[in-house]
């Protein structure tokens, strides 16, 4: 079936399609109704069915002969560490911690928060949960005291999972000071803590509530798996809100299972057996989608990598880890491979490596300029795939479907709307808009299985959100639009399309322009205010290593661009040139934080921020 045929199958019928997929998993009771509603109106899928998604995740593929076959690979550049369980092992020493968690009183419906650095203990720690039908919160290892804290509040769990440490390249962040800082700042406090001890910085001082991760496990019995209702939350992950305070995004352990499973096979075409690595963290939702669950549900062998694209020691570390496990589709951020770039403009370091078992690369986070899509393009000579998705959907909305039909890649364009997702792109009063129309892009009710149903003990602001703004539909916080052939181009947050003297401009698509000179790495243009025309765009621009060019002379040929391309009513008119831009771990550029600091704002330095220092130096530099 092709891919029109597949999608207008989902649009006739959604219940009947997602009924399909859903006869795809080992049900220990079957759903009695395929949708519903709740006393909100809130949607709720495969209402009645029962199941466990640690059960689905290991024993079952014991059960049905993929036992020997390796579950997960660690691979730690950063402590020279290769490690690989099988699914058997992986199954064993879930179910022990399982057993420690269960001593510590943890039973169903509780709450644990996992504060861990990219090891294996991270992933067993959040099956365990799962095994238990306890709810986790994963929160990204070396977070501020102050934002954990505000998360243990939020979820008040019955335990926190944490280690002694992570490791940066060549520093080592020492987790227990904050995680006891946390604690002192919570109104709540969990009752217990598990530490694992690296032996890279081991704890000396473990307080009465602390628990040698080592130790327990001894001590433990092996629990068994618990079923639950498909309703029943699987975790709980906090994203970003514009308050300041973090959402608490909910997943459902049925729809989340149904619907990864599905994309495994749909999207990524990738099989039980096959070697699939997401280059994120277990702390954002790519991480927990596809370092952990999608791949386990599917049967596949999944990476854990706690390094860097670069650094670890060079930029051909991915090339190596490709070759070395013989990864077949691979997941990461266009921001890795513009630093892979930068450093290696050329890409002459992948041809040190057998990347042949290499079959697909996918890439989600940021909007993917065409430079760095072209550049993949002609390295790789392989389908290289810009998908679009959110924390809230929890898996993706646009996409190249690879695993029902290959359609053409458009530059700039994260292909076509995901079977499931009935997207639209609506103008400011809630009217569609044509093809080529710019405007907020929106998934007409109801959110397919595995999207969030709501946001942890808080549907008021869940409704206020997502659902007020545009009834019948959620609003994404996106703005793009749609082309004759149905392809979705995202052109970033609505609060990053600018205003100069009437018209609408995407800074995006000037940062795309912008790209397209041979001297530039990656940049950043936000709209900064002005007196005459409202908001005037300023780009900041990262330059490709060896670039010998005088300043002046590159500015005024990428104001030209800008100024050929879109006119000169874009008035980009000043260009800086700066070492690094500030960014959040995962990648994403702070741009909403730059454009507060140009127009003298008050703004909060973000908690996820990668480097303070870089936002200091970009700050002194718009300032002047």
């Amino acid at each position: 079936m092709n891919y029109r045929d597949h999608y207008a199958q989902f649009l006739a019928s959604p219940e009947k399609f997602w009924a399909d997929q859903a006869d795809r998993i080992a049900w220990f009771e079957s759903p009695q109704k395929i949708l519903s509603q709740n006393q909100r109106g809130h949607y709720r899928w495969f209402e009645g069915g029962k199941l466990n998604t640690c059960y689905l995740c290991t024993d079952y593929h014991i059960e049905n002969g993929r036992g020997e076959q390796v579950a997960l690979i660690y691979d730690s550049p950063v402590t020279g560490n290769v490690k690989k369980l099988t699914y058997t092992e992986l199954r064993d020493q879930t179910a022990l911690f399982a057993g420690v968690l269960a001593g510590l009183g943890v039973t169903k419906g509780d709450r644990v928060i996992i504060y861990m650095p990219m090891v294996p203990e991270a992933v067993i720690a959040m099956l365990a949960c799962a095994r238990l039908g306890a709810i986790h919160s994963v929160v990204f290892g070396g977070f501020a005291s102050h934002e954990l804290a505000i998360r243990i509040d939020d979820a008040q769990p019955k335990v926190v999972v944490s280690a002694s440490c992570g490791i940066e390249i060549n520093r080592k962040i020492p987790y227990k000071p904050l995680l006891d800082e946390a604690i002192k700042l919570a109104k709540y406090k969990p009752e217990h803590c598990v530490i694992l001890n690296r032996p890279e910085l081991e704890v000396e001082n473990m307080t009465n509530r602390d628990h040698d991760w080592v130790q327990a496990i001894r001590h433990a019995t092996a629990a068994d798996f618990v079923p639950v209702d498909a309703t029943d939350p699987l975790y709980i992950l906090y994203t970003s809100g514009t308050t300041g305070l973090p959402k608490g995004i909910v997943r459902d352990n049925g729809g989340h299972a149904v619907a990864l499973k599905y994309s495994m096979d749909a999207i990524y075409n990738t099989k039980p057996g096959e070697v699939y690595w997401a280059a994120s963290d277990v702390g954002w939702v790519v991480g927990h989608s596809y370092i952990v669950y999608a791949p386990l549900l599917t049967g596949c062998t999944t990476i854990l990598f706690e390094g860097k694209p670069v650094k670890t020691p060079d930029a051909g570390k991915f090339w190596h880890v490709i070759a070395e496990h013989k990864v077949k589709t691979f997941f990461t951020a266009p921001t890795a491979f513009r630093a892979i770039r930068k450093e290696d403009p050329q890409g002459k370091l992948k041809d040190d490596y057998d990347i042949s078992s290499l079959r697909c690369l996918f890439l989600a986070g940021e909007r993917t300029d065409p430079p760095t899509l072209n550049w993949l393009q002609d390295l790789l000579k392989i389908p290289v795939i810009d998908h679009w998705w959110q924390t809230e959907t929890g898996w993706p909305m646009v996409a190249n479907m690879m695993g029902v039909e290959e359609l053409p890649v458009k530059a700039g364009s994260a292909s076509v709307p995901v079977c499931g997702y009935d997207v639209r792109v609506l103008d400011p009063g809630g009217k569609e808009v044509g093809p080529g129309e710019e405007g907020q892009i929106v998934v007409k009710l109801p959110l397919p299985p595995g999207c969030l149903p709501s946001l942890y003990n808080d549907d008021d602001r869940f409704e206020k959100s997502y659902l007020a703004r545009f009834p019948g539909y959620y609003t994404s916080g996106d703005g793009g639009y749609r082309d004759e052939e149905g392809f979705v181009f995202i052109m970033g947050r609505t609060d990053d399309v600018i205003n100069v003297a009437g018209h609408r401009l995407s800074t995006g698509e000037m940062e795309e322009l912008l790209t397209l000179h041979d001297a530039v790495a990656e940049c950043a243009v936000i709209g900064v205010s002005d007196v005459l025309r409202g908001q005037v765009p300023v780009g900041l621009v990262v330059l490709k290593d060896g670039v010998d060019m005088e300043e002046q002379k590159l500015i005024g040929e990428l104001i030209a661009i800008v100024k050929e391309k879109i006119g000169a009513f874009a008035y980009l008119r000043k260009i800086m040139i700066v070492e690094r831009l500030p960014k959040t771990r995962s990648g994403k550029i702070l741009r909403n934080v730059m454009r507060k600091i140009a127009d003298g704002q008050e703004y909060t330095t973000p908690s996820t921020i990668d480097d303070p220092a870089t936002l200091n130096e970009i700050s002194g530099i718009l300032n002047k």
